[in-house]
C-alpha cells in the first residue's frame, strides 16, 4: 500500500521527536524534570498519533502528577493527584472570561446561517470588478468580514469554498492562487477581534482580553492589506492566473423606473434623478420612489458629513480644568502673615526649641469651678483667605459649557478637503449601476458592520466586558437570522449544537491544559526549561525569534489550540526576564499562528477546502497555493516586531 507523502512526514516527525528523546535523555540518572520533558514529548506525539487533545493532556498530566507526588509521599499521591484534578477543573469552570467563547460562536453560527455572506460577496465581486484580481480580493474582503463575525476557521473556509471557489474556477483563475486566497482569508478569524484565540491566551497568559482586542485589530488589517496588494500585483503581471470578470458576469438588472431616468436622462444618479423630478419633464416615475432613490443615494455624503462633524468636535473640544486644582494652589500660597491675620492656624514661633514637654505648673488641671463662658465669637477662626485682597471673589471655574474650543487644526480641514474632493470625484462617476451595487452592500455589509462595531466598539471604549460584548453579538445575530428570514427552529437547534460542541472541545482543552501544566511545574520541568533559556545568555530580541521560531515550527504538526495551551505557560514565565511585555508577544504569537492552519501536514484549511472542491483539486495544488500567503505571514511577523506601534498604538491610546 502506497503511504501518502502527508503521512511519511508525519511519521518521520514523530521518529524524529522519539530519537532525540531517546539519545538526549539521561535513562540512568533521572531526574523530576527530565520528566517533564519525557511528558511533553510523549504528548506531542501522541497528538500527531491522532489523539484526542484535551483527553491526551489530561492523561498525560495525571499520570506524571501521581509520579511527582509518589517521589515526595506515595501514601498521599492518589489523594493528592485527585484535588489537584478537582481544584484545576473547578478553577477554570469559574473563569468568567471563558463565558464569552460560546456566546461568540453561537453568533458566529447564526451569522453563518443567515445567508449573510452569499449576498456580501455577489456585491463585493460587483463593486470590485475593475480591480485585477477582483474575485479574489472580493474573496479576502469577505473572509476579513465574515472573520470578524464569527472568528471559525472552519466555517468561514468551508463556506467561501462553496460560494467563491467555483467562480473563481469558472472564472479561469488558477487553482493554487483561488485556493491560497481561500485559505488565507479564512485564517484571519484566528487574528481578527473577536477571536476565541485571542481569549483562550488571555484566560492562559492573564493578559486584558479588551486590551488583545484593541491591539490586534491593526495587525489584522494589515495582514489582510498584504493579501490583497499581494493578489492585484499577481494579476497585474500575470493576468492569465486571475482573468478580468466577464462582461455577462457584471450585469445588473435596474429597475423599471431606474432604468428609465437612465435612458431618457442621464446614467449619472444625481442628474438623472433631478431630471426626472415631475414639472416640466414629467416621465411618469413617482415623485415618492425619486425622493427614495435621491435619500439612498444621498447616505455616504451624510456619512461624510457626520463623520467630520464628530472629528470636529474631537479636534475643537475644551480643555477642562479641574475646580479641585485652583482650590490646592491657593493653599499652597497661603503665607504666614496672612493667616496670622485672619486669625487662622499659625506657625509656632521660632525662638522656642519647637514642642517641648509642659512643666508641672502648665500642666493640665480641672477648669475652674466658675460657670463655663463661650468663647467670643471674634476669637474663633475664619476660612483662610488666599492672600490679602480677600474681599475679591474666586474667579469661576469654567465647565464643559461655558469654555471656549480650541481653534480648528490645520490637519482637519486638510482632511475636509481631500474628503470633499472625494466625495465629488464619487458622485461624478455615480451611476445608476452603482447604485444597485451600493444597495446590496446596504443590505449585507451594513447590517453587519453595525453589529461587528457594535460588538468590537462596546469592548474597546470600555463600555461592556468581553463576555456582555459577546452577550450583545448573540443577540444581533438573531436580529440578523431573524431579519433575513432565516431564523427558524432548524436553524436554532443547529447553531446550539454546535456551539455546544465547539465550547465543551475549548473547556476540555483547558482543563487537560491546566492539569498537564501543574504535572510540568511540579515535576519541575518548568525550572529546568527556564534555567536552559537563561544559560544560553540571549538578549530580548534573541529569546523573542527563538520563541516566534519555535512557534513556527509547532505550527507544522499542530494546531493554535494546542500550541497555546501547552507551550505558552512555558514561554509566560520567562518574558518578565527579558522585559518583553506579554500583551505584546501575545500579538505576534496571534500573527505566528495563522501558520498553524496553513502549514501542512496538519494544516486543516486545506482539508476544510478540500472536502468541498471539485474532484480535480487535488490537496497538493491547495499545499502549494498557500505558500506564497505562509511567506506573507512571516513578513507580516517581522514589521508587527520592527514597529511595534502597529499593535501597541491603539490599547496605549485608549488604556494609556
Amino acid at each position: 500500500m502506497k503511504i501518502k507523502k502527508e503521512l511519511w512526514f508525519g511519521f518521520s516527525l514523530m521518529a524524529l521527536i522519539l530519537a532525540t528523546t531517546a539519545i538526549f535523555m539521561p535513562w540512568t540518572n533521572m531526574s523530576n524534570g527530565h520528566l517533564g520533558l519525557l511528558m511533553l514529548s510523549l504528548v506531542v506525539v501522541a497528538i500527531m498519533l491522532g489523539f484526542p487533545t484535551a483527553f491526551t493532556l489530561m492523561g498525560m498530566g495525571v499520570f506524571f502528577a501521581w509520579l511527582a507526588y509518589r517521589s515526595g509521599n506515595p501514601e498521599l499521591a492518589v489523594r493528592q493527584t485527585l484535588d489537584l484534578m478537582v481544584q484545576r477543573a473547578y478553577s477554570v469552570m469559574s473563569n468568567d472570561v471563558l463565558i464569552s467563547i460560546p456566546l461568540f460562536v453561537f453568533m458566529g453560527y447564526l451569522v453563518e446561517r443567515a445567508n449573510l455572506i452569499a449576498k456580501l460577496f455577489r456585491a463585493l465581486e460587483l463593486a470590485l470588478a475593475r480591480l485585477p484580481g477582483a474575485l479574489a480580493v472580493a474573496t479576502l474582503v469577505t473572509c476579513a468580514i465574515f472573520a470578524t463575525a464569527t472568528g471559525i476557521v472552519g466555517a468561514v473556509v468551508t463556506l467561501m469554498g462553496l460560494l467563491a471557489f467555483p467562480a473563481m474556477l469558472k472564472s479561469g483563475y488558477d487553482v493554487r492562487l483561488g485556493a491560497g486566497a481561500i485559505t488565507a482569508g479564512g485564517c484571519l478569524g484566528i487574528l481578527i477581534p473577536p477571536s476565541v484565540m485571542l481569549i483562550v491566551y488571555g484566560a492562559t497568559a492573564g493578559v486584558s482580553v479588551v486590551q488583545l482586542y484593541a491591539g490586534a485589530f491593526f495587525p489584522g488589517v494589515m495582514l489582510a492589506g498584504l493579501y490583497i496588494m499581494y493578489v492585484i500585483i499577481v494579476a497585474k503581471l500575470k493576468p492569465h492566473l486571475a482573468p478580468p470578470l466577464p462582461m455577462e458576469e457584471r450585469h445588473i438588472d435596474l429597475p423599471p423606473a431606474m432604468e428609465t431616468l437612465r435612458d431618457k436622462v442621464s446614467h449619472r444618479v444625481l442628474p438623472g434623478l433631478i431630471g426626472g423630478l415631475k414639472g416640466s419633464r414629467n416621465l411618469g416615475v413617482p415623485s415618492g420612489e425619486i425622493l427614495k432613490q435621491g435619500f439612498i443615494a444621498a447616505l455616504p455624503a451624510i456619512a461624510f458629513v457626520l463623520f467630520m462633524a464628530f472629528t470636529w468636535h474631537l479636534a475643537t473640544k475644551p480643555v477642562v480644568t479641574d475646580a479641585s486644582a485652583g482650590l490646592q494652589e491657593m493653599g499652597l500660597e497661603l503665607s504666614n502673615d496672612s493667616a496670622e491675620e485672619s486669625g487662622g492656624i499659625a506657625e509656632p514661633p521660632a525662638d522656642g526649641d519647637g514642642v517641648q514637654e509642659p512643666s508641672d505648673e502648665d500642666a493640665l488641671s480641672e477648669p475652674p469651678s466658675g460657670d463655663v463662658k463661650e468663647a467670643p465669637v471674634a476669637e474663633q477662626p475664619v476660612a483662610v483667605a488666599p492672600s490679602a485682597s480677600a474681599a475679591e471673589p474666586p474667579a469661576p471655574v469654567a465647565s464643559p459649557v461655558d469654555a471656549e474650543r480650541k481653534t480648528t487644526p490645520t490637519w482637519f480641514w486638510v482632511l475636509f478637503g481631500i474628503g470633499t474632493a472625494t466625495a465629488v470625484g464619487f458622485y461624478a462617476i455615480f451611476t445608476f449601476v452603482r447604485l444597485e451595487v451600493f444597495k446590496m452592500l446596504l443590505g449585507s455589509f451594513f447590517p453587519l458592520a453595525i453589529m461587528i462595531l457594535s460588538v468590537l466598539g462596546s469592548i474597546v471604549f470600555g463600555l461592556a466586558t468581553p463576555t456582555e460584548a459577546a452577550a450583545i453579538g448573540a443577540l444581533g445575530g438573531f436580529i440578523l437570522a431573524a431579519a433575513y428570514k432565516q431564523l427558524n427552529l432548524r436553524v436554532v437547534k443547529e447553531s446550539v449544537f454546535l456551539t455546544a460542541k465547539t465550547s465543551a472541545m475549548v473547556c476540555w482543552l483547558f482543563v487537560g491544559s491546566s492539569i498537564f501544566s501543574a504535572a510540568f511545574a511540579l515535576l519541575g520541568g518548568q525550572d529546568l526549561v527556564e534555567k536552559w533559556v537563561l544559560s544560553m545568555d540571549l538578549t530580548p530580541m534573541q529569546f523573542m525569534l527563538l520563541a516566534q521560531f519555535i512557534i513556527f515550527i509547532l505550527g507544522w504538526p499542530l494546531e493554535w489550540t494546542e500550541i497555546i495551551v501547552i507551550f505558552m505557560p512555558i514561554f509566560i514565565p520567562l518574558l518578565a526576564h527579558f522585559n518583553i511585555d506579554p500583551l505584546f508577544f501575545g500579538l505576534l504569537v496571534a500573527l505566528n499562528l495563522q501558520t498553524a492552519f496553513l502549514s501542512p501536514p496538519v494544516a486543516m484549511a486545506a482539508f476544510y477546502l478540500k472536502g468541498v472542491s471539485p474532484p480535480h483539486v487535488t490537496l497538493n495544488q491547495i499545499f502549494a497555493g498557500m505558500m506564497p500567503f505562509m511567506a506573507i505571514q512571516v513578513f507580516a511577523l517581522a514589521l508587527l516586531y520592527i514597529f511595534p506601534g502597529i499593535g501597541l498604538w491603539l490599547p496605549k491610546v485608549l488604556y494609556g
